[in-house]
């Protein structure tokens, strides 16, 4: 599509051309964080130990994401977990038990918060290209 502009008006122009693009961009944008936060959470869901005992998944099921801050040109996601913080650290790097010794670490927040990274340039790249 092509529009006749006079050069007086250029400018004007090309600054609300720019302006649809950005607003184009930044809801891709947010989109992308959305899925990839869920993204992120449905993994260290999937990745998440579970005792052996009764193989619950209250730890992993605890986990849920929520929008920490919006505005019209950003958004943070955050995932969490929502009642079984505490297990966090511990489950993810191991701790010293009593008598003795320690745990071994169950790293799945880390991983998965790298795959998280990757996605997200992946799907910022898409919607740039996209326009």
């Amino acid at each position: 599509m092509s529009v006749k502009v006079s050069v007086d008006n250029l400018a004007d122009e090309i600054a609300k051309e720019l302006e649809k693009y950005s607003k184009a961009s930044a809801e891709g944008v947010k989109s992308a964080v959305k899925k990839t936060a869920k993204h992120v959470c449905q993994q260290i869901k999937d990745t998440a130990p579970r005792s052996h005992s009764k193989r619950s998944g209250t730890y992993a099921n605890s986990w849920t994401t929520k929008n920490t801050k919006e505005s019209n040109e950003e958004l943070e996601v955050t995932v969490y977990s929502r009642n079984q913080y505490q297990l966090t650290h511990l489950l993810e790097h191991g701790h010293a038990v009593k008598g003795g010794g320690r745990t071994r670490a169950q790293p799945h927040i880390a991983p998965a918060e790298q795959e998280g990274i990757d996605m997200l340039e992946k799907e910022i790249e898409k919607v740039i290209k996209d326009g």
